[in-house]
Order: structure tokens, then C-alpha cells, then sequence
């Protein structure tokens, strides 16, 4: 009877634990389709700057170009991990991509203040303000994946449950980098 009992009781445990697992790991799907809907918007509006930009940067069609091809990389790495956002090697990757996106973008802004007209451009001021809200969604997606990897990693790796989550397959999962550059992330420097 008490044997009994046990066995009832750690199998009750191994179930809800399972399923708790099962749960977090849903969550970080959940968690990276928010942050897909965000890039996927983000990747659109490239396209609408490069061509706005297109007629006054005819000397700049390098910085375009790049732009472009930084735009299908992060594209195929958003891709890669929709179907498996625990994959480690592809949030890697996306973040390599996202990272390298942003770096074209940055580019991309700086020539474009070099140019007054262009920065006249009331089409362009509309696509980059889009484009401004839209990084900060994907900041905020970014941060919501990353606190729910951490919940699911930690669940995973506490002991008993890692027991359970390495009979079952439960591997931790990669938390998405940030695409700031390392200058970004300086702190500013306020001289009076």
C-alpha cells in the first residue's frame, strides 16, 4: 500500500514535471514567432528604404547592395530556426545574421545623413520611424524569448528534473543575441 503510494505520487511528479517542460518548450516557440511576426516586418521595410534611398545614392550602390544581401541572410536564418527555435547553431546563426543586418543598416544610415535631400525625403523619414518602432518590437520579442529560454534552461537543468529532461530529450536552448555592436553597447560619454 505505501509502495504503492510512492509509486502513484513520483508518478504524478514525473507527469507534471514532463508536462511543465513540454509547456516551457511551447513557450519559446510561442516566444520566437513573436519575434519572427517583428523581423519579418523589419525585413519588408528594407526594401521600401533601399529603393527611396535608390535614386539619390547612384554612387552608393555598394552600400545598397550590401543592405540587400544582409537583408536575404537574416531572412534565411529567420527561416532556418521557425522550424526549430531550440536549434543552439541556428539562434546562433540568426543572431550572426541579425547582427550583420544591423551593421548594413548603420552603414546605410550614415550615408544617408550625408545627404540633406535624401533625409528631406518625407517617404524615407516615414519608413525609417517605421523602421525605429520596429526594432524596438523586436527588442522587446527579443528580451520575452530570451526570459522565457532562461525559465525553460532552468527548469531543465534543476535537479530532479534534469534527470527527467535528459531522458526525454529536453536540451537547453540558446537565448537570442542582441544585434547592437559592441560600440553601442559603450556607455555614453557626456563632456562639458
Amino acid at each position: 500500500m505505501v509502495m504503492t503510494a510512492i509509486l502513484v505520487l513520483l508518478f504524478l511528479w514525473a507527469a507534471g514535471a514532463y508536462n511543465r517542460l513540454v509547456r516551457l518548450r511551447n513557450e519559446i516557440a510561442n516566444a520566437f514567432a513573436m519575434i519572427d511576426v517583428q523581423l519579418k516586418r523589419r525585413h519588408d521595410l528594407i526594401p521600401n528604404l533601399v529603393e527611396v534611398a535608390r535614386k539619390y545614392l547612384e554612387h552608393e550602390r555598394e552600400t545598397l547592395e550590401r543592405v540587400t544581401a544582409a537583408r536575404a541572410q537574416a531572412m534565411a536564418a529567420c527561416d532556418m530556426v521557425r522550424s526549430k527555435p531550440l536549434d543552439a547553431s541556428r539562434i546562433q546563426s540568426l543572431s550572426m545574421a541579425e547582427g550583420s543586418l544591423a551593421s548594413a543598416l548603420g552603414r546605410f544610415q550614415a550615408v544617408v545623413e550625408s545627404y540633406p535631400e535624401l533625409q528631406a525625403d518625407g517617404h524615407l523619414r516615414e519608413l525609417n520611424e517605421e523602421l525605429r518602432h520596429t526594432e524596438n518590437k523586436v527588442a522587446f520579442a527579443r528580451q520575452f524569448f530570451n526570459d522565457v529560454t532562461l525559465n525553460y534552461n532552468n527548469a531543465a537543468q534543476q535537479f530532479p528534473t534534469n534527470a527527467l529532461a535528459g531522458a526525454f530529450g529536453f536540451r537547453a536552448a540558446a537565448m537570442l543575441a542582441s544585434t547592437s555592436s559592441e560600440a553601442e553597447r559603450e556607455p555614453i560619454r557626456v563632456q562639458l
